[in-house]
This record gives structure tokens, C-alpha cells and sequence, in this order.
């Protein structure tokens, strides 16, 4: 029973995530279609296996003719097409890759035929027929064992051609899973078919293992690295924006004794510490870091944490906390409108910003603004 909830919520993690692949634009790419397929195929072998444990084909009967075409064909289809497309390879637009479907049609055409007799009893296929359907059905252990060998190589190839080491590093990864699931998958249908051994055990645990790989592929292969290609992508279009005669090198911002002298004591604007911390903030974004606390300001600026904390509440009434998260939501603000930002979701941009997590973007989102970031956007965009 815990078995199959497992599998049962793997199935529904899959068909959520396939579909958020597909109409979230923050996922928007033909490699990630390709994915998003992937991910339904291997949902719905998950959906057979559960329809055989729970002998739900013996009450429908009908539904083998869907259970016997060999989806995993264009399982593999499907991850290959992602890994040529996501390594931009030039293979990409060639027409020969519709080729790599001929496979699956083959299985489907065989097994279909034969089910309208064998399941569905619409015709009697004559004995001489039958004969060579069962040879053609039994080839396609042989077709299958073939084919899965052909798609691992042909993906490792293109890995080695992908440029982007974090890339290349995280689909190396899906690779090494689609591998050992493929070839184990192969094996154990050569050792049940010619050995008679019962592989419906291991078929289970195969089976949990495809799991995980829907739930690494979820987290790590889709959410994480697209969030780190889209904070790189932030981070370059705000580097662009700070020329190198507007930054003046941290190094270089030193304040003179006589201004520390003369308006050191006065809390207000024109306090020397005050308009260098402006100038970190807004020159150089100090609030971008993560990281940032008032230990590190107030070493930069040299001067300590409990002076910094009451020289920022004195003159503007806020916290530290708050000033410099004041700096960030004002650089949200600015590229949530801004149309070379169109393309990277909100989280990303707060992210970038200086947010450590949604959970505290978004609560200071709403604090400073009084709504979230997508409503913020319909308004003022």
C-alpha cells in the first residue's frame, strides 16, 4: 500500500511538473518541452505499473492495447531531443531526427493490430498472419535493446560538445540516471523472457528509482539551474548598466579627518559615514549581497555596528534591516518594469537583488509597496 501512494504521488508530482514545464513562461523552451514529455511518459509507465498492481486491467480489459504499445521508446526519444536542443547542438534542425520516432511508430502499429484481435476481438487475424506478428513483437526486445544503446551514446555525445560546465555538469547527472533505469529496464526484460525468471520485484524497485528521477529532474535539472542561468543573466544586464567611471573602487572611498572632525557628531544627511554608506548603496549595490550585515558596513566604513545602527535610524527612521532592504525592493521595482527584464521571473530578480529566499522577498515586497510583484507590475507596468 505505501508502495503504490509512492508511485501514486510520483505520478501526480510528474503530470504537475510536465505541466508547469509547459505553460510557465519562466520555463519557456523547446528543450524543455521535450523534457516536459519525457516527464508524462514516465508518469504514465508509472500509471501501468500501479494499473497492474491493482489488476485494474482485468476489469477494463481495453486499456491494454494503450498498455502494450512500448512507451519507453518515446521515453528516450524525448530525452535525447532535450539534450540535442538544451546542448544547442547543430543536429537540432536536422530532419533526420524524425527518424528516431520510426521505433515507437513500429511497436505501436504491431501491437495495436494485434490487440484489436487478441483484446478488442473486432477481426481474427488468420494463423500465417499471427505467425509473423508474434516474430515482429518478439523483435522489438531486440529493436528496444538496440535503440536504448544508440540514444545513450548519441546524448553522451552531444554532453561532451556542451560548453557550460554547470550545464553539462547537471545533465551529465540525468544522463547517469536515464541510463541506469534504460539498461536495467532492458536487462531485466531479457531475463524474464529468456530465462523465466519473475522481474516483477525489481520492475518495482525500478520503478521507485524512476521516482526519484522526477524528483531530481523537478528540483535540481529544471528550478535550480534555471534560476542560476537567469540570475547570471540578471547579474550581466546590471553590470552593463554600471559603467567603470561611475564606480569608484571600494578601496578608494576613504573619508578625510577633517570631515570626520567636523561633521562626525551631526546626525543628519551630511554626516560623511552616512553619504558613503549612500554611495556603497547606490553605487557600488552593497544590498545585492546576500550576505550583507552591519558587521560588514560598518567595517568598511570603519566605524562600529552600534554607531551604523543609530546613525541609519536617525536619519531616516529605519532600521538597518530595513534601509538596505529598502535599496532592494526600489531595484526590484525598477526591473520589474523594466522591459530587459520581461524574460526572468520575480522570484529571480529578488533573488538577485539581495533576498535570500521567496518566503522574505516577498513578505518585504508586500511590506514596502502594500501588494505583490505581480499585481505591482499590472498596476505600474
Amino acid at each position: 500500500m505505501i508502495f503504490i501512494t509512492l508511485l501514486n504521488i510520483a505520478i501526480f508530482q510528474g503530470i504537475v511538473v510536465g505541466t508547469i514545464i509547459l505553460k510557465s513562461p519562466f520555463f519557456r523552451s523547446k528543450a524543455n518541452n521535450y523534457l516536459a514529455y519525457a516527464i508524462f511518459i514516465l508518469s504514465l509507465l508509472l500509471l501501468d505499473l500501479v494499473f497492474e498492481i491493482l489488476e485494474i486491467y482485468n476489469t477494463f480489459p481495453l486499456l491494454r492495447i494503450i498498455d502494450n504499445i512500448e512507451w519507453g521508446f518515446i521515453f528516450l526519444v524525448f530525452v535525447l531531443l532535450f539534450t540535442i536542443h538544451q546542448g544547442n547542438h547543430a543536429i537540432k534542425d536536422s530532419k533526420q531526427i524524425r527518424w528516431l520516432f520510426l521505433p515507437f511508430y513500429y511497436s505501436a502499429i504491431i501491437n495495436i493490430f494485434n490487440d484489436l484481435d487478441k483484446v478488442a476481438h473486432l477481426y481474427t487475424i488468420p494463423n500465417t498472419v499471427n505467425l509473423v506478428v508474434e516474430h515482429l513483437n518478439f523483435a522489438q526486445v531486440f529493436i528496444l535493446a538496440l535503440f536504448v544503446l544508440l540514444v545513450l551514446i548519441s546524448a553522451l555525445v552531444v554532453l561532451k560538445s556542451i560548453e557550460d560546465r554547470q550545464e553539462k555538469k547537471w545533465m551529465s547527472i540525468l544522463w547517469v540516471f536515464v541510463s541506469i533505469i534504460s539498461l536495467s529496464w532492458v536487462v531485466a526484460i531479457f531475463i524474464g523472457l529468456f530465462f523465466g525468471y519473475d522481474i516483477s520485484s525489481f520492475m518495482k524497485f525500478l520503478a521507485l528509482f524512476a521516482t526519484f528521477l522526477i524528483h531530481w529532474t523537478a528540483y535540481f535539472g529544471i528550478f535550480k539551474y534555471r534560476l542560476a542561468k537567469d540570475k547570471e543573466g540578471i547579474n550581466t544586464l546590471l553590470a552593463r548598466r554600471v559603467s567603470s567611471n561611475q564606480k569608484i573602487p571600494l578601496k578608494n572611498i576613504e573619508i578625510s579627518d577633517e570631515a570626520k572632525s567636523n561633521n562626525a557628531e551631526v546626525l543628519t544627511r551630511d554626516n560623511p559615514y552616512f553619504r558613503e554608506l549612500e554611495i556603497l548603496c547606490k553605487r557600488h549595490q552593497i544590498y545585492r549581497d546576500s550576505n550583507l550585515n552591519r558587521e560588514k558596513v560598518a567595517e568598511q566604513l570603519g566605524i562600529s555596528t552600534g554607531y551604523l545602527s543609530q546613525l541609519v535610524n536617525t536619519v531616516t527612521g529605519k532600521n538597518f534591516a530595513n534601509y538596505i532592504n529598502h535599496f532592494r525592493i526600489e531595484a526590484v521595482k525598477e526591473m520589474i518594469l523594466d522591459p530587459e527584464f520581461e524574460n526572468y521571473g520575480f522570484l529571480t530578480i529578488g533573488l538577485e537583488s539581495g533576498f535570500t529566499s521567496k518566503t522574505t522577498f516577498y513578505k518585504a515586497f508586500k511590506k514596502f509597496t502594500g501588494m505583490t510583484p505581480n499585481t505591482y507590475k499590472k498596476v505600474h507596468g
